[in-house]
């Protein structure tokens, strides 16, 4: 099993917070899940998330699906109840120039009315952060050698934004 090594801080809600999370890798199956801490918080590949559901509620809330370009919000909407019930859904941007993950958290936020965390991990640069706040991701894993305090000031690179977007629903001429 492979696991994605998480930067010791995360950047949560404008705010560094700590990081607890275990990532597995996409070789992961539900053996390596079950025989993790049930107190390790994980996040597993959305296949294996939803093919071991009963180990995934056994973590109680502890173990959330990531998503990688390829896979599409929608998919995971279709098969959960609610998906309101999961408190974090991660995205792994695998590139700097793979953007199709801006579209999944903008889609968990406007059409499937996701509230829980978005959290971007993988190369995540402080150039990104400020739009990939605007889709709706609040919870940014950093590539290793980006400085978190500078990249805390992106969310102040730019005042307004013309275009309608998860934090700002109204374009810019309707709110002149």
């Amino acid at each position: 099993m492979s696991t994605y090594q998480l930067p010791k801080q995360l950047i949560a809600n404008c705010e560094l917070a700590d990081n607890d999370w275990l990532w597995l890798g996409e070789d992961a199956e539900a053996a390596d899940l079950q025989a993790i801490d049930g107190a390790q918080h994980v996040i597993a590949p959305v296949a294996l998330w939803l093919s071991a559901q009963d180990q995934v509620a056994a973590r109680q809330g502890h173990c959330i699906p990531w998503l990688g370009s390829a896979n599409l919000a929608a998919q995971l909407a279709e098969s959960v109840a609610d998906i309101n019930t999961i408190p974090m859904i991660a995205l792994f941007f695998p590139v700097f120039s793979d953007g199709r993950n801006y579209s999944n958290a903008r889609e968990l936020r406007t059409t499937l009315g996701f509230d829980g965390d978005i959290l971007a991990a993988g190369d995540v640069l402080r150039d990104q952060v400020f739009y990939m706040h605007r889709c709706g991701i609040n919870v940014f894993a950093m590539r290793e050698d980006q400085d978190l305090d500078d990249a805390l000031k992106a969310f102040a690179d730019f005042q307004d934004g013309y275009q309608v977007s998860v934090d700002k629903p109204v374009p810019l001429f309707r709110r002149r």
